[in-house]
């Protein structure tokens, strides 16, 4: 008995359980003030907060509940358990050890906007139309995954290929941890495989960079100055119906000082294209600034800085044999098709585990250029 009350304190200890009970009774008082809701976006960030809080304070309360009531059990039954009873004890036990070690995943995340919903981008590189294809079936599998860990998901910006697939699309992923899962998707994905678009079905080898950012909100300080903000409007191009070709109703963003360019094209409005293209901004911004401290604590620490975000991290192969390989964890898997239909939450939590390893300098490692 005693062991499984020293695990639960410990556990409670880790997770920092009495601080967030704490901030969830302020929070709670916050937002029961008469002008809450003033600031409708403020009070949104704190509602995603206090949502949060509510979910993970309340999983563990029902964990304690369930551990007191079976450990009452156990006392009454500690002389002539029947094996039916005893069955029924040990199968809770091993549930509740899976959903412990469900939330030990928490552990991982470590960066500052782990909480935050993820932008993540979708860009055809090298590779002609099959660089452009390859970035389809990217996004393909993102939002399978998004969707089947039942998070909210939107493709705010898509730009059709020429020929076939997309040269990029934006996702907004909102849920639990969903940047802090999802940053480690960013970087060069590689595809080899034999071309569906050679009239010989060569060999190809493809490139796609995916961007993952933190989504900004009011409780994130960036500032974007109208005057350092050049606003171009032009006809959206691809589907969309006739209203979508007939109105000015794509905007593309020009930061001046840095010279980063966002397009929107995708909302009705130019209104809605100029929000989400400004929303789009803040987070490179805000990227912008994390590799800037990055840089400088590396700088300071004597680290050799590596290339970033242009890495190749991954490589898909799908001829001559199958094999979808990590360079920075180095773990694989011969199931190409599940993991192009959406399941890579082996290699989510392998890089994950790694970046524990490493220090968090997830991207001060060199990476091979061949499976």
């Amino acid at each position: 008995m005693k062991p499984w009350t020293s695990g639960q304190r410990k556990s409670e200890t880790v997770f920092d359980l009495a601080n967030k009970q704490k901030e969830l009774t302020r929070l709670e008082k916050q937002s029961s003030t008469d002008n809450f809701w003033d600031d409708s976006q403020a009070a949104q960030v704190v509602m995603r907060r206090l949502t949060g809080l509510q979910e993970e304070i309340s999983f563990w309360q029902n964990l304690k509940s369930r551990l007191k009531d079976n450990l009452e059990l156990v006392e009454l039954t500690a002389e002539d358990a029947d094996p039916a009873t005893q069955a029924d004890l040990e199968k809770e036990l091993e549930t509740v050890r899976s959903e412990l070690a469900g939330r030990e995943l928490d552990l991982m995340f470590s960066g500052e906007y782990d909480d935050r919903p993820a932008l993540l981008s979708v860009n055809a590189r090298e590779g002609g139309t099959d660089s452009q294809d390859w970035a389809e079936m990217l996004l393909r599998m993102y939002l399978r995954w998004a969707e089947d860990h039942k998070f909210k998901v939107q493709v705010l910006d898509s730009e059709p290929g020429q020929e076939a697939g997309i040269k990029s699309a934006t996702l907004e992923i909102t849920g639990r941890k969903a940047y802090g899962l999802v940053k480690s998707e960013a970087g060069q994905h590689r595809l080899v495989r034999q071309s569906p678009f050679d009239s010989s079905h060569r060999r190809h080898t493809s490139f796609a960079l995916v961007e993952v950012l933190p989504e900004v909100d009011d409780a994130i300080e960036i500032e974007v100055r109208d005057e350092d903000v050049r606003v171009d409007t032009y006809r959206a191009t691809g589907a969309g119906g006739q209203h979508i070709n007939k109105t000015d109703s794509a905007v593309r963003l020009t930061h001046l000082p840095t010279g980063i360019v966002v397009t929107c094209q995708n909302e009705r409005s130019q209104i809605q294209n100029r929000e989400t293209a400004m929303k789009i901004l803040k987070a490179r911004l805000l990227e912008r600034e994390i590799l800037r401290r990055e840089e400088e604590q590396a700088r300071l620490k004597g680290e050799h800085q590596a290339t970033g975000w242009g890495s190749q991290i991954r490589s898909y192969v799908l001829h001559p044999y199958n094999m979808v390989k990590d360079h920075r964890t180095g773990y694989e898997t011969s199931d190409t098709t599940a993991v192009l239909n959406g399941e890579i939450d082996e290699f989510i939590q392998a890089f994950l585990r790694w970046q524990i390893g490493q220090g968090d300098s997830a991207n001060n490692a060199e990476l091979p250029d061949e499976v």
